[in-house]
């Protein structure tokens, strides 16, 4: 039996329990569905109809007249502009034809947009405009668009071996991959062998019997991938020219596709004449590349120059910039071997070196336009305006001597640029990640003709919105500048601690921030800083558009994903921030970001204690052979039985595990096989480590932005990281459409 005083004790005891539990209570953040419907006003669907003046898109008409939507409060407007009179009209193409401004044929081009369709069928359009290209039982035919006579152009296509297949494993379509002649009367294009490939395979989910996915999906190591045997079609008498020369791989000096800007053929180029065409092969590796011209009329290949690279080359960024010139016996082109991407004047007879064309610190991004008379060169150029944000675009012009290097767009700010189809004018939209966009448009020397837009994010302001913060931050080197966004709660109070969250895509081929240009919404980044977190965006080293040793410093180790920088980027952050809590750190990502998120749970298991983890491409070996064996290299065995890709695959790092950890994946998956999230479920099986998974039925890649997964990512860092219980199955889009 115990004391009276033992009694009292244990009461003082529980009283003093009791008294702690409440306080902790009223301590502990607490989060409901008011708090989440304020989040949701931050999402791109809620946001981006409060602006206006935020896109031109010019649809190109007659004499550099161009016109484009703009969207107003009350819906839109068509713009007419002519650069030439310096002119800036709102009208209607559909009434009145623009007061006569258009003809006919362009109201029909205004109404139908920019693109031409015909019916449901992917087509190629000559470009006369009178005939269509289109793939039909793997063979290439054409339809005389007036008359809709098909003729059949080719005969020997078979499945896995047709003419213009769009197929790089991770995406795959029913569009021709070619190039029409100048003159309209020749194609080129390629018949691809996909023959002794090997497969993949997905299941639907469904009652009753499954449907299997099976199509052509060549990985990493494999002992053969696509090759393309390149081919010129004469189109008026149907005849079929081999080009001389083994087929290439399935390759391009740009992205892991032959196809890296809606539906062009990169690394192809007819000379203006139709008698030839230039082109680029690039070896499995992307080490080795090869200048070619090919006769169109018997097929004969002669090798111009080469460039060889110890790691991978790249031909620009988002745009192949090289360009031949065969009225001056000339080619340009693009190469990082100082550092920078830079272009080079080659003689296009000797494949002789003439002379370095650009210099200096800074890229030559996108080549846009070439004067061969006044020998001319004007380009989409980065980090050459010191002092500014190095990502951020500017328009320039330089002499192909290399002299009178000027800058066009002098605001610092980025600049989205389109010329005109005469060269002759530029419509250009600058703006920076916090400051709304201004569209102006110029001559081509750089002089401002009229200005187009201003955006107004009058309506943005009266919900509270603020743009996120641009960021500077030392890499793992201490040394290096790395450059990012970090979104903060609108209404944050300075007094308290937030848990820091980074939403990654570690590269190589982009980072995490993407472009520079204004948005009022990127992702849910500010959705869910809203929710009581410090969200942080940060390309660090291995990414593109800064110097070809910055991109190329986690090469071959894919695994790095560019943590070391994102760990150092948060600490110096929660250094200079005192409200930023760097013991409550999470991490999200999909695809790329996906892999990287759990490798940075595996890797830095006591850094990072929350993750969620969508799509990931946990294991090269796993995903499509472009991909890896551009920036891992080719897979080699190892003595041990392993390969060069074992260290880098996040399976084989799941017994680390420490924190929470959401994994996510679509099962109809066709970019990246579910089967690299289940390998590593199997290996936290394995390691007795808990864990959590969704799978969503029949989802492709693309689930990310679903409410549903939207919903799951914030209840998960609510739960887990920020230590408060989230509101009971809260329906974003429940009240879609009302305007805030």
């Amino acid at each position: 039996m115990r004391s009276r005083a033992a009694i009292g004790l244990s009461a003082a005891l529980i009283g003093v329990a009791l008294v702690s539990i409440q306080v902790n209570a009223q301590q502990a953040p607490t989060v409901t569905a008011a708090d989440y419907a304020r989040a949701e006003l931050f999402l791109r669907e809620n946001v981006f109809p409060l602006v206006t003046g935020m896109s031109v898109q010019p649809m190109w008409l007659t004499g550099d007249r161009f016109g484009y939507r703009n969207m107003t409060r009350g819906g839109s407007q068509f713009i007419l502009v002519d650069p030439a009179k310096g002119t800036r009209v709102p009208c209607s193409p559909e009434t009145d034809r623009c007061g006569g401004a258009l003809d006919p044929r362009e109201v029909s081009r205004v109404q139908a947009g920019a693109q031409r369709v015909f019916g449901t069928r992917p087509e190629s359009v000559s470009p006369d405009g009178k005939r269509a290209a289109f793939i039909r039982n793997y063979n290439l035919w054409v339809r005389d668009i007036a008359t809709a006579r098909e003729t059949q152009l080719t005969t020997d296509g078979q499945k896995d071996f047709g003419y213009a297949t769009d197929n790089a494993g991770w995406i795959k379509s029913d569009r021709p991959v070619l190039i029409w002649s100048p003159d309209s009367k020749k194609i080129a294009t390629f018949q691809q062998d996909d023959r002794p490939v090997g497969e993949m395979y997905l299941v639907n989910t469904k009652v009753g019997h499954p449907e299997l996915s099976a199509w052509k999906y060549p990985l990493p190591g494999d002992s053969v991938i696509a090759t393309i045997a390149r081919v010129v079609i004469n189109v008026d008498t149907p005849r079929v020219i081999r080009f001389q020369m083994a087929p290439d791989p399935h390759r391009s000096t740009l992205c892991d596709h032959v196809i890296c800007r809606g539906s062009e053929w990169a690394d192809v180029e007819w000379y203006p004449d139709g008698s030839h065409v230039a082109f680029v092969s690039t070896s499995r590796d992307h080490k080795h590349e090869v200048f070619r011209v090919a006769d169109a009329a018997t097929g004969a290949v002669r090798d111009v120059f080469r460039e060889d690279v110890a790691t991978q080359y790249e031909s620009g960024n988002g745009m192949v910039n090289w360009r031949v010139l065969p009225a001056t016996n000339e080619v340009i082109w693009f190469s990082e071997r100082d550092d920078w991407g830079q272009l080079y004047l080659y003689d296009l007879a000797t494949g002789q070196l003439k002379s370095k064309i650009t210099s200096g610190e800074g890229n030559v991004a996108q080549v846009r336009r070439v004067d061969q008379k006044t020998r001319t060169i004007w380009f989409v150029g980065n980090a050459k305006e010191r002092g500014r944000d190095p990502y951020f675009r500017h328009f320039y012009k330089t002499g192909m001597d290399g002299k009178g290097l000027t800058l066009l767009t002098p605001e610092n700010a980025d600049h989205d640029i389109a010329l005109s189809p005469s060269g002759q004018f530029f419509v250009d939209s600058y703006s920076t990640p916090d400051v709304p966009p201004v569209t102006v448009v110029r001559d081509l020397s750089g002089k401002t003709i009229v200005t187009l837009e201003k955006g107004d994010i009058s309506r943005l302001s009266a919900i509270k919105w603020k743009p996120p913060m641009p960021i500077t931050v030392k890499a793992r080197d201490g040394k290096t500048d790395l450059y990012g966004l970090m979104y903060v709660p609108t209404n944050l109070d300075r007094t308290k601690k937030y848990p820091i969250v980074n939403h990654i895509y570690p590269g190589p081929q982009t980072g995490s921030v993407g472009g520079r240009s204004f948005a009022p919404a990127r992702g849910d980044a500010q959705a869910l800083a809203e929710l009581g977190f410090i969200v942080v965006e940060i390309d660090g080293m291995g990414t593109p558009w800064r110097s070809k040793s910055f991109h190329d410093a986690y090469f071959g180790r894919m695994g790095d994903n560019t943590l070391p920088d994102q760990v150092a980027g948060m600490k110096e952050l929660a250094a200079r921030y005192p409200w930023i809590d760097i013991n409550r750190a999470g991490i999200y990502g999909h695809s790329g970001g996906g892999f990287a998120t759990a490798d940075a749970m595996f890797r830095y298991p006591d850094f990072f204690k929350v993750g969620i983890s969508e799509a990931g491409n946990h294991d090269q070996r796993e995903y499509e052979d472009d991909w890896g064996e551009r920036y891992q290299g080719l897979l080699v065995r190892t003595p041990d039985g392993s390969d060069s890709y074992a260290p880098e695959a996040n399976q084989l790092l799941a017994k680390n595990l420490k924190g929470k950890l959401l994994l996510a994946h679509g099962t109809m998956d066709d970019n990246v096989p579910p089967y690299n999230t289940l390998l590593v479920v199997n290996e936290l099986i394995k390691a007795n480590k808990d864990f959590d998974l969704i799978l969503l039925p029949n989802r492709a890649h693309g689930f990310g932005n679903e409410p549903y997964m939207v919903r799951r990512r914030w209840d998960y860092f609510v739960k887990n990281l920020l230590g408060a219980e989230p509101p009971h199955e809260f329906q974003i889009g429940a009240a879609r459409g009302r305007t805030p």
